[in-house]
């Protein structure tokens, strides 16, 4: 339900655009809203579960997802709709960090490796099926039904979870760092906010001040935990070179996905004139592939490590943004955009399993939230994150685009500021500006055309830096398979000695044994 959640917007984009003639900066905070809230979150939240009891956090989330689903479905402004989104994704936040912590505490060694595979699987189709859901609804109703599409499902999970989930498995009893969960809600909630201001006119100054406090976050969550007696998120075994190399890589995965889902989306139907069905259809390459290569991602780990695998994913996902880059055109057959898609689900296909598998494999039990909510974080900061700036981009590229085409225009006089401000806020302001001015619509659309093409490739070029970024941390910094296998004996044997040393400490003298 809630990697659904993540997707089914972005079909509705430029319907939603049109009815709040929105600004491409309201589109990209709507879209992006849901992961924010979850985003922001899910440290904290999947420390409460950890604490307080998964099944419980499981069991709220998809409450509270009920109401935050029905107020997106029938918003009445775009500010509305961003808050719902946001509302929203702070649901998910209750009960994503609870799976992948109970597949930890549940599994060990290879059930939890195939496990995770198929976590990973589901996860990513479902964030690509929810788009063909969205278009197929979108055929027939209201923007707001593909908000409406996930409640079966919040009650379908609710029931299951209740009647299923065990209340108690290898939870901590120790506090939680509530104020070191602030600093991380705060951190998150400005930077993917400052990320999506920067390009918008007139938000330079909001874009900086939040962009500051996101830094001021960072630096107070830092000193927090390396001085909180029990840190919301240990430092110690965060700095394990197969965790934070794995969580790093991870966002960059999961945020092409995301971010080439947002732009793809709009282009099929703002430049391609795909319907909304199509739009979505269009996706199945992504979500098959996905399914299909995600356990055969997980023998391979087995048999060549980590790394192998992650370089092959990241292979496929750079191939992805090349043939977006190079292929997506105006008018261009469907077998250029499935090979692209297609790219892109083999790739994360390949590289969410060991991203993910990673993280849990390298953290003692009790810190099995703080793996989870890591790996959440993978995908949605890095969906957040990547999506922002991939969308900030694209909003640039398309305004610089705008204006230089209406200044080289010999009609240019004719273009007051009103028009010239509605054509640049975004494709679908100028659609409405088309229909306004018949005489000028062709020209108009010709236009806003042109413009979303530069500003998507600018995007592209983005996404093709960051996963070159990533792969040369995956090849430098992260360890080959023997090298890997050694450092986890390594943190299991600290983590049991640890594990000792507490119980120990927790007896008291007298209780102790001469020998003890």
């Amino acid at each position: 339900m809630a990697n659904l959640n993540l997707s089914v917007a972005n079909v509705a984009l430029p319907e939603i655009g049109r009815d709040f003639d929105a600004s491409q900066t309201e589109l990209d905070l709507i879209s992006v809203g849901y992961s924010l809230g979850l985003a922001a979150s899910v440290l904290w939240l999947g420390a409460l579960g950890d604490r307080y009891g998964r099944k419980m956090m499981l069991v709220l989330g998809m409450l509270l997802s009920i109401p935050a689903c029905l107020l997106a479905a029938y918003a009445p402004s775009a500010g509305v709709l961003i808050g719902a989104r946001i509302l929203g994704g702070l649901s998910a936040g209750m009960a994503y960090p609870t799976t992948l912590a109970l597949i930890t505490a549940l599994w060990a060694g290879k059930g939890r490796t195939r496990a995770i595979a198929l976590w990973s699987a589901i996860g990513g189709a479902s964030s690509a099926l929810g788009i063909l859901a969205a278009g197929a609804l979108l055929e027939t109703f209201w923007w707001g039904s593909v908000f409406v599409v996930t409640l079966p499902l919040a009650l379908i999970a609710l029931l299951l979870a209740w009647a299923f989930v065990p209340g108690h498995v290898n939870e901590t009893t120790e506090p939680v760092d509530n104020f070191g969960g602030v600093l991380s809600a705060v951190l998150v909630g400005t930077l993917v906010l400052s990320i999506n201001f920067a390009p918008t006119p007139g938000k330079g100054a909001a874009a900086l001040g939040l962009g500051l406090v996101a830094a001021a976050a960072a630096i107070g969550f830092f000193i927090r935990q390396r001085r909180a007696k029990v840190p919301l998120y240990d430092l110690h075994v965060a700095a394990r070179r197969v965790f934070w190399v794995a969580a790093c890589a991870g966002i960059v995965v999961f945020g092409s996905l995301m971010a080439a889902m947002f732009i793809g989306q709009q282009f099929l139907q703002n430049v391609l004139g795909y319907s909304t069905l199509d739009s979505g259809l269009s996706i199945i390459p992504a979500a098959v592939l996905m399914v299909l290569v995600a356990p055969r991602s997980a023998k391979l780990i087995n048999a060549r490590g980590a790394r192998f695998t992650l370089l092959v994913g990241y292979t496929f996902c750079l191939l992805g943004f090349l043939t977006m880059l190079l292929l997506w055109k105006e008018g261009i057959a469907y077998w250029k955009v499935a090979l692209g898609y297609a790219f892109l689900g083999i790739g994360v296909g390949f590289a969410g399993t060991p991203a993910s598998r990673s993280l849990t494999s390298s953290v003692p039990v009790k810190r099995a939230g703080m793996a989870s909510g890591t790996a959440d974080l993978q995908r949605d900061l890095g969906g957040a994150i990547m999506q922002s700036i991939l969308g900030a981009l694209l909003t640039a590229g398309y305004a610089a685009a705008v204006a230089t085409s209406i200044g080289n225009s010999p009609n240019a006089q004719l273009v007051n500021s009103n028009v010239e401000n509605a054509l640049e806020k975004s494709f679908s302001s100028a659609a409405n500006v088309a229909q306004q001015h018949p005489q000028y619509a062709d020209a108009i659309i010709s236009g806003a055309k042109s413009a979303f093409l530069q500003g998507q490739h600018w995007a592209y070029l983005a996404g093709i830096l960051a996963v070159l970024a990533g792969a040369a941390l995956v090849y430098f910094m992260f360890p080959k398979k023997d090298r890997e296998e050694q450092l986890l004996a390594e943190y299991h044997e600290q983590d049991t000695r640890a594990a000792g040393a507490e119980a120990a400490a927790a007896v008291p003298a007298g209780a102790r044994s001469p020998s003890a």
